[in-house]
């Protein structure tokens, strides 16, 4: 963050220019001027040695400046409208926490902890709700995790891809509900014990509790799904009182089981196992889960802690019992069985299914094209989206990400989000037209 006070008519103006490095020497630039409620205006920097250029096109600005390593800072001249004032901008660190985490710069709209209800799983949900600035109402959606209980931003390692797919949507326009998976943060409740059949009376629920909010345009609520959340947002459109659309991020298109099959697959060839030993290891798991699917949960329970120990010698009785237990939860016996594809049927919403070509957990060329060849067959009003080089979380090539602390840093693939906004704000109620415009056509 480089800070400073520009002279202007009548006194002084506190602004602040954020700068990211970004991967290939390119930086990503934004301008804050609190005074003039100028919030991250899109800012591009040139930097030459120790000459550097800011040219802030939205404000008709430019500041040519010269760094001075000795001081660190930056020392120039700051032009608009044909006036040049001196500016000196001072280096000050993203302010930190305690724990000497990067705290999150306060955001340009409307933050608020909330807790809502599913009375039909008699638990109640805690999220996060974002609305933009200005006169609403807004379209909103609510946005539902993948596989295994998740926070509600959906983290993964350093990534937070709910919620910064939530960030994006809400500076652009759109409402957005995120929430803590069941027995996770502050929602009740226990994920291994939800199927996921009834997880879509959680996104149900988020659905009444964006219609009972006066900043949502009731008729413009969308679920937008990652993984099994797509398949979750996908069954909730199928029944009473269903989103307006849905978007499906690498949903699932296979059955259950062989959607956990071909994902151990690929963690094992990227390994770069020997692929006698990667059939060896699938013909065990599959062995594994017919057993699971057709056994009963103590004989299930004895036949497969048996399995982990001839696998393992060196796993106790215990450890193997609790190990086979993770794998008969409530959830995994009826997700092995699930076939996202048998109700699709009952979808009549929009739909956006998006796929990066570069997923190996969700294969688009098995999942989207499954789900894909579905939906068509009952609805013309299917858009699919294959992305270059996205990954599962659709994050894009790392040569695209962020350089932060000397260490790459992952990001939302800006191709995917602008996707997302494009189609939200594509349903969205239409202009009208003038009269003599009406006229012409």
């Amino acid at each position: 963050m480089w800070k400073g006070k520009l002279a202007v008519l009548g006194g002084r103006l506190d602004l602040t220019i954020s700068i990211v490095p970004l991967a290939g020497g390119r930086f990503f630039a934004a301008l804050d001027v609190p005074a003039q409620k100028v919030t991250r205006m899109m800012t591009e920097l040139t930097v030459r040695g120790d000459s550097v250029l800011f040219v802030m096109p939205g404000a008709g600005s430019r500041y040519a400046a010269r760094y001075v390593a000795t001081k660190r800072q930056l020392e120039g001249t700051w032009t608009q409208s044909g006036v040049k004032s001196p500016l000196e901008l001072y280096y000050a660190p993203m302010p930190t926490l305690g724990s000497g985490t990067t705290s999150r710069l306060a955001p340009p709209y409307h933050e608020e902890e909330v807790m809502f209800s599913n009375p039909v799983s008699r638990l109640n949900l805690g999220g996060t709700f974002t609305v933009p600035p200005g006169k609403g109402p807004f379209p909103a959606v609510v946005l539902v995790s993948d596989i295994g209980a998740q926070d509600r931003d959906g983290t993964i390692g350093n990534f937070h891809l709910l919620g910064t797919l939530a960030d994006y949507l809400t500076r652009r326009g759109i409402a957005v509900l995120r929430y803590d998976d069941r027995g996770v943060g502050k929602s009740g409740g226990n994920s291994a014990l939800a199927t996921t059949a009834m997880l879509v009376s959680d996104v149900q629920a988020g659905m009444n509790f964006l219609r009972s909010r006066i900043e949502v345009n009731i008729g413009h609520i969308g679920v937008i799904g990652h993984g099994e959340g797509a398949d979750v947002a996908l069954l909730a459109a199928g029944q009473p009182l269903p989103p307006a659309f849905v978007v499906s991020m690498a949903g699932y298109g296979l059955t259950g089981e062989q959607t956990l099959l071909q994902q151990q697959v690929a963690q094992l060839k990227a390994k770069k196992l020997d692929p006698a030993i990667v059939q060896v290891a699938y013909e065990r798991q599959k062995t594994m889960y017919e057993i699971i699917r057709q056994s009963t949960p103590s004989q299930a329970l004895s036949i497969v802690s048996n399995m982990m120990r001839q696998d393992q010698p060196d796993l106790t009785p215990e450890a193997a019992q609790l190990a086979a237990a993770e794998q008969l939860t409530p959830w995994r016996r009826y997700f092995l069985t699930f076939d996202p594809v048998a109700e699709l049927d009952q979808v009549k919403c929009p739909v956006l299914l998006l796929s990066g070509t570069d997923d190996a957990e969700a294969p688009a060329d098995l999942h989207l094209v499954a789900l894909e060849k579905e939906l068509r067959s009952i609805s013309h009003s299917t858009v699919v989206r294959r992305l270059p080089g996205a990954n599962h979380l659709f994050q894009p090539p790392k040569t695209e990400w962020v350089l932060m602390n000397g260490e790459m840093q992952p990001i939302l693939a800006p191709v995917a989000a602008d996707a997302i906004r494009e189609f939200i704000e594509g349903l969205g109620p239409k202009k009208p037209v003038a009269p003599a415009e009406a006229k012409a056509k």
